[in-house]
């Protein structure tokens, strides 16, 4: 059980809670949520220990699986002890145990402790310890072949796969995982999907995956109104509680402020007549009718509306026989496809498989070694890359950067694109070089929704939004009424969004899969296995 008792946090004049208790039990998996800035990764930090609250105190078990992002901590370490010291009392027994044998004479006194060691070891399964530690690193994409390289030899979103290896190792009592889907496939996803649903201890996780919460939460923990209001069920469950509540306490404030008007009325009218009793009844259901208060929510979502300034031809895309190699290594086999109009492609495959390179070859952006790719009539390319550095000028503001972009607008006009995207008031003003990451995202939307294109190519989009911001863009995407290619991993978007699947699979051809997500996993189940 985690326990949280009265906590405070702040941070200058904004208070991020106040005087917050809550239990997190055992058995159960809580979703943390909130916008992005509602202090999420503080609050896990406090959980952890690694942060002190300004009053308050938790209460923790005694061995807790944390995912830190601290990935650059272990480079000289065998990747398979890195998740061994996952489990610290049976890593320092290891430790001591070799240190020992080591020796070139072994005492008695260190005989006994050999001893206590081999004890600790096995309590600990540590004779098990290995092959678990593997078994979690292949469940996670990491191959045997890694497990004995040092840290530094892997790719900084594989580091962060042997952390939450490392986290989950060695059966933890509670579990904190701060965005643990972030980097992996969606094979991984659904693998660390099963694991936490039969994970036994307490879970409490961040994540901007609205499908991993649906899929593993029995509970959401949501910070809103400077508090954490613990809702049971699901993402989608809280969602609709929590409008339900907000709407019937703003019904019941709307009759009270009714009858308290009607009530007002009646007093000012026979006050100073013979009625005095009634009137006296009358101020006394006026103080009884009080308001109830809920503190305003901190909970935005952006408005996104992607329109066309024309209509591209009824071929948008004509890819024929397109490959690229990198250094001999073949990245994309020969792929051909006819995309037309007003169709939504997801772009799937592990991490790695090459669809950034697919988008790049599409948009221009990479040559590739044999083939080509063709718009077709009247197609305006609207593109969003993974990588966004560089995209935004920097010495500038939000509101001066679409400026600069498209001086016909009106100042108007870039005001309403920005408040769409939740860049109000002084927040136009921003400096590009301060944008948070969402912000940086939410701003290249803004400016795709200016362009007006009838293509959109978005590698993905989700990444460093919130899931209030997720929602809104697969909503958008969803109206669009342009054609789509997006590479994402996110399965509720994809759910939502696609009526066509292109997925990249290790040494084979793209599938090409006309129909949506639950039909390609239905119709593949060699694929659906790993999906499921």
């Amino acid at each position: 059980m985690i326990s949280v008792q009265n906590v405070s946090k702040a941070f200058g004049p904004k208070k991020l809670f106040e005087e917050v208790d809550v239990t997190f039990s055992p058995g159960n998996r809580y979703g943390l949520t909130g916008p992005n800035g509602a202090g999420k990764t503080t609050f896990m930090r406090i959980l952890s220990g690694d942060e002190e609250p300004d009053a308050g105190a938790v209460h923790r078990p005694k061995r807790l699986g944390i995912l830190r992002q601290d990935h650059f901590r272990y480079e000289s370490d065998r990747v398979i002890d890195v998740v061994l010291m996952g489990n610290s009392t049976l890593w320092k027994a290891m430790k001591e145990k070799e240190d020992l044998l080591a020796q070139a004479d072994v005492s008695e006194e260190d005989g006994h402790k050999l001893a206590e060691l081999e004890g600790v070891i096995a309590e600990e399964d540590g004779y098990e310890a290995e092959a678990q530690a593997a078994e979690l690193l292949q469940g996670l994409g990491i191959e045997a072949a890694w497990h004995d390289q040092p840290m530094k030899a892997l790719a900084g979103g594989i580091k962060l796969r042997v952390l939450l290896a490392q986290a989950l190792f060695g059966k933890p009592l509670g579990l904190l995982l701060d965005e643990p889907t972030n980097n992996l496939d969606l094979d991984s996803i659904r693998w660390l999907e099963s694991f936490l649903r039969e994970y036994e201890g307490v879970l409490v996780t961040i994540s901007h995956d609205r499908h991993f919460l649906n899929s593993i939460c029995t509970h959401i923990a949501d910070i809103d109104y400077e508090t954490i209001i613990t809702y049971t069920g699901a993402y989608d469950e809280m969602v609709r509680q929590k409008g339900e509540v907000r709407n019937r306490i703003d019904t019941q404030n709307e009759e009270k402020k009714k009858k308290i008007a009607a009530l007002q009325d009646f007093v000012a009218r026979f006050s100073a007549g013979t009625r005095a009793s009634q009137v006296q009844s009358r101020i006394r259901q006026i103080h009884k009718l009080r308001l109830e208060d809920l503190k305003r929510s901190n909970i935005q979502a952006p408005f996104i509306k992607f329109e066309m300034r024309a209509q591209s031809g009824k071929q948008t895309l004509t890819v024929e026989e397109v490959e690229k190699r990198f250094h001999g290594n073949e990245v994309i086999q020969p792929f051909t496809a006819l995309v037309t109009r007003g169709e939504k492609i997801a772009v799937i495959g592990k991490n790695g498989a090459g669809k950034s390179t697919l988008v790049k070859l599409l948009t221009g952006h990479l040559e590739p070694t044999a083939g080509s790719a063709k718009w077709g009539h009247q197609a305006l390319v609207g593109y969003l890359p993974q990588d966004h550095a560089g995209l935004i000028r920097a010495g500038t503001t939000a509101f001066g950067w679409l400026r600069e972009l498209e001086e016909k607008l009106t100042n108007e006009e870039i005001s309403g694109l920005l408040g769409r995207m939740l860049f109000s008031g002084e927040e136009r003003m921003k400096p590009t070089a301060t944008l948070s990451g969402g912000e940086t995202v939410r701003l290249l939307l803004a400016n795709l929704m200016r362009t007006k294109d009838n293509v959109l190519v978005l590698d993905e989009p989700t990444n460093h939004l919130d899931l209030q911001a997720i929602a809104a863009l697969s909503e958008g995407l969803n109206r669009y009424e342009g054609t789509a290619i997006v590479v994402t991993h996110d399965q509720q978007l994809i759910g939502e969004v696609a009526t066509r699947i292109w997925a990249l699979r290790d040494d084979e051809p793209i599938l090409d899969f006309s129909g949506d997500f639950d039909e390609f996993l239905e119709k593949h189940p060699d694929l659906a296995a790993k999906h499921r």
